[in-house]
């Protein structure tokens, strides 16, 4: 499989060009990064970062999608920003090649075109992973929370990230509330209970209320990569359900799960839970 990786400069996307590598089967043969443009790859992960025999061409970080298509890429690994995403996306429905998505923040109306841009019938012969979290233990995470729900009166998620991270909070902890909810709908719980604080001393101090009444806390320090915790209670018990990615290494084998799954996963894709099978 010859893959591209689309924001190669950044901390995900070396991290993604050193596993695709490393990876029996897989083939890196582009990079692209606006910000990198003209830096060899290797000078970018270490090591010796050539396609293929060691004969092949140096891979240099291009600037422009066309790489891809120039590099002849069947797959597009994506960790950029939304607006990059989005585009990358539209050009590679239109190029027939497959995708593999890390970036979160995209709408309902985001998906919904989404997969209509890659629907099989459409004829565009590329698909879509998009996942909010590719540690394969978060995914764990999201399906413990879920199933314990129904059975607790409260809950609340705290999650910690670095501190570049853009938004708040984070993709995994939406995903991870709304799966909660779903769950408690199905069990025919409804939402927890709003919050009964009447007094705020500081603005903010309990967090914001998501889907399904969750309240959701955010935390950004230097040090800290990708961490959450679900915390559960009802009279007499607590339960706390937490998973750490000390290393953006944590999210290679999701990664690259859905490289190697991608072009057997017609159309879009949401979440690693399809490829695990849960």
């Amino acid at each position: 499989m010859r893959v591209g990786v689309v924001g190669a400069g950044g901390r995900m996307g070396r991290e993604v060009c050193r596993a695709v590598r490393a990876r029996p089967g897989l083939e890196l043969v582009a990079a692209v990064d606006p910000g990198f443009a003209g830096v060899r790859v290797d000078e970018l992960i270490g090591g010796d970062a050539r396609s293929g025999d060691a004969g092949a061409v140096v891979i240099t970080v291009a600037e422009s999608l066309d790489a891809l298509v120039a590099a002849g890429a069947q797959v597009a690994v994506d960790f950029t920003h939304l607006e990059v995403s989005r585009a990358t996306l539209a050009f590679c429905a239109e190029a027939g090649i497959h995708s593999v998505v890390g970036t979160t923040g995209f709408t309902e109306s985001d998906l919904d075109e989404l997969a209509a841009t890659f629907d099989p019938s459409g004829g565009s012969g590329s698909n879509c992973v998009i996942a909010a979290n590719f540690a394969i233990g978060a995914v764990l995470m999201m399906r413990f929370a879920a199933m314990a729900a129904p059975w607790f009166d409260g809950a609340e998620i705290i999650e910690l990230h670095h501190e570049a991270k853009r938004d708040s909070p984070s993709g995994t902890s939406l995903r991870t509330a709304e799966g909660m909810a779903a769950a408690r709908k199905a069990a025919s719980r409804g939402d927890f209970a709003p919050d009964a604080t009447s007094v705020v001393v500081v603005e903010g101090a309990r967090g914001g209320a998501g889907p399904g009444g969750v309240r959701m806390h955010s935390v950004r320090l230097p040090g800290l990569v990708a961490h959450q915790e679900v915390l559960f209670g009802a009279p007499g018990q607590g339960l706390t359900i937490r998973h750490d990615s000390y290393d953006r290494a944590s999210f290679m084998d999701g990664v690259l799960l859905a490289v190697e799954s991608v072009a057997s996963r017609p159309g879009l894709t949401l979440g690693l839970e399809p490829l695990l099978g849960i």
